[in-house]
């Protein structure tokens, strides 16, 4: 189960770079880096931190090429689809992303015996660094830095739900799937009813 929920977080993510490059008009190997960096870089990043060798990608070449038949297949598709339905695309697509990846890095923490709080904070770093990634080389502030609306903190409450279910012994599908759930389902309430986190207060000017 593990394997199928790596598999989709790699297309959701991937899918998510893929319209974001394609609408800042980057050509064909700017959208492969940008939908291989989103694609891969909170596994990457995961793996760093649990010390597993070698990476994901590096195991499973088939994830390339997945990624690499959704860069050459998706630009013809997205040019059909109205500018508004695209951003609501990729939307949708970050969010499924943020909770299939924040599953997988709080189980894979599990499994390698890591404290909860470790557990819960790998699952959110393994869930927002691709976005992170991807806006960055899009020239964007991350998401997660400047979004008002909950984003790390709906993988936060996400992998608490997770941790939760396996202390109590639940199957391991329904811990991973409430999960996903409870994380990707907070997000799209986030967006769809305008949630905001307040802002941190400005500093004051200095007096001249």
């Amino acid at each position: 189960m593990l394997a199928l929920i790596e598999i989709a977080a790699i297309c959701a993510f991937a899918i998510s770079g893929l319209i974001e490059s394609v609408r800042k008009r980057m050509d064909i190997v700017g959208v492969f880096t940008v939908a291989f960096v989103s694609a891969f870089g909170g596994g990457t990043v995961r793996d760093v931190l649990l010390d597993h060798r070698p990476f994901v990608w590096v195991v499973h070449q088939e994830y390339i090429w997945l990624v690499l038949g959704l860069t050459i297949a998706g630009p013809p598709l997205l040019r059909l689809m109205q500018h508004r339905a695209a951003v609501k695309l990729m939307q949708f697509t970050d969010a499924l992303g943020l909770g299939l990846f924040a599953a997988s890095g709080a189980a894979l923490a599990l499994v390698a015996g890591m404290p909860v709080t470790v557990v819960v904070l790998l699952g959110v770093i393994t869930g927002v660094f691709g976005g992170v990634l991807r806006d960055v080389l899009c020239n964007e502030i991350p998401v997660v830095f400047q979004d008002h609306r909950p984003y790390a903190l709906c993988a936060f409450i996400g992998c608490w739900v997770l941790v939760g279910l396996h202390t109590l012994e639940a199957p391991t599908w329904l811990s991973l799937t409430a999960g996903v759930v409870t994380t990707t389902g907070l997000r799209l309430l986030a967006l769809a009813l305008d949630w905001k986190i307040p802002a941190w207060p400005a500093l004051r000017k200095p007096r001249s």
